[in-house]
């Protein structure tokens, strides 16, 4: 685990401890789970779950992140260790807590009131957890989109189901988060998935 930070104040944790790489970004509650792709040069990319360049790494150790605002990549140097990204076991009335505070995060952001609801079980709790989270970060990133109000206006409420495989869609104003608990973090969709399934980018 190890702290970045830019020149420009592009602060994030990178953790290459587990299975997949995950990375923090200081200014939001997302963990992101990068899959690694060879790039030219001996360099590794690091996508999100779009198929998206989040991090790269050259051969030489230099690291570069890619964001909304620098998509041409901005260079980073080591600031320290950082805490390893991982999620904690949650019982039946702290998961009902998180799904309590995404709402009340996407109700706030909306400005009107946006329930969520999940089916979960032990072993999904603290994904399902997780994954409402990203969703209510989603809708937050929604309101400061011009297509992103439009469509965020047709959205009645978020659900959260369990699955065999990670998914996200918009049907008839419900938010559809499908969680897979055998995947770890990576068993759901990011906040990027979550807006391209809604038509949002």
């Amino acid at each position: 685990m190890a702290r970045y930070v830019s020149e420009t104040g592009v602060k994030f944790t990178f953790d290459r401890s587990q299975g997949l790489p995950l990375v923090k970004f200081d200014r939001s509650p997302e963990v992101w789970v990068l899959r690694p792709q060879p790039a030219p040069r001996g360099d590794m990319l690091y996508l999100n779950d779009l198929g998206e360049p989040i991090l790269r790494a050259s051969r030489t150790g230099g690291l570069t992140v890619f964001t909304t605002d620098r998509p041409e990549g901005l260079a980073v140097a080591l600031s320290g260790g950082g805490p390893a990204l991982r999620m904690t076991p949650l019982g039946p009335q702290q998961l009902l807590e998180r799904l309590a505070m995404a709402s009340t995060r996407a109700t706030r952001a909306a400005r009107r009131l946006i329930p969520f609801e999940a089916d979960a079980s032990p072993a999904s709790s603290a994904l399902t957890a997780d994954a409402a989270m990203v969703a209510a970060e989603a809708i937050i990133r929604m309101t400061r989109l011009a297509d992103g109000r439009l469509v965020l206006g047709g959205i009645d409420r978020v659900r959260l189901v369990e699955g065999r495989q990670a998914r996200a869609a918009l049907r008839q104003g419900v938010i559809e988060i499908t969680v897979a608990p055998g995947q770890g973090m990576s068993g759901r969709p990011s906040s990027d998935r979550i807006l391209a399934a809604a038509g949002v980018r």
